[in-house]
């Protein structure tokens, strides 16, 4: 086991450990403009409700959010990453930033663990958030042709793949596959994190 997973059980096995909740829900408190989710990115589309583009351009909002979760008690906190891979990304015309996301999102959620730390002595865990895309390997959406699929068993895994590569570069301690509502997707999203591992040796 890595040093980190063996301190994660540690505490597991002194305490129940705390979560952290949602970020869509606290983002929308701050009531912000498209302005404010764009940034001074050249995007094409709408993006407001790209709630992951803020770690890009309102890391101040995303800090924010991770500071007051940690405050509270939180033991692990999620990355802001709940639909950061190409194919969820592409409907905000935001495919080429997937790994910039990632990335980003990554090094805030560790810089907030860090500086909770450093108050306390208390290590804090990030777990990269991976969320199930909107679309599904198991059902077709066009009831007339229930052999039609929009995406591939490859295909996904491939840009999950791409979303855990860059969460472990930024620096999460773990990959958490969440909300899936397809089994299948979520194998994707599993071998996806198995073959990251494997290549980033941890």
């Amino acid at each position: 086991m890595t040093d980190t997973e063996t301190l994660f059980r540690q505490r597991a096995a002194q305490k129940i450990m705390i979560f952290d909740g949602g970020y869509g829900t606290s983002i929308q408190k701050y009531r912000l403009s498209e302005a404010d989710y764009r940034g001074d990115l050249p995007l094409e589309k709408d993006q407001k409700g790209n709630n992951d583009l803020l770690c890009l351009t309102r890391p101040d909002v995303v800090k924010a959010i991770h500071t007051a979760y940690l405050d509270a008690g939180a033991d692990m906190i999620e990355t802001n990453t709940f639909s950061s891979t190409r194919i969820a990304l592409a409907d905000y015309g935001c495919e080429h930033l997937v790994r910039d996301i990632n990335i980003a999102a990554a090094r805030l959620a560790r810089e907030c663990c860090d500086a909770a730390e450093a108050r306390d002595g208390v290590r804090r865990f990030v777990a990269g958030s991976i969320g199930p895309t909107n679309k599904t390997l198991s059902i077709s959406p066009k009831v007339h042709d229930p052999a039609f699929r929009e995406v591939d068993f490859d295909t996904l895994k491939g840009q999950y793949r791409e979303q855990c590569s860059a969460l472990i570069e930024g620096g999460v301690d773990f990959l958490l596959i969440e909300t899936c509502f397809d089994t299948l997707n979520a194998k994707a999203a599993g071998m996806a994190a198995r073959e990251a591992e494997a290549a980033a040796g941890r």
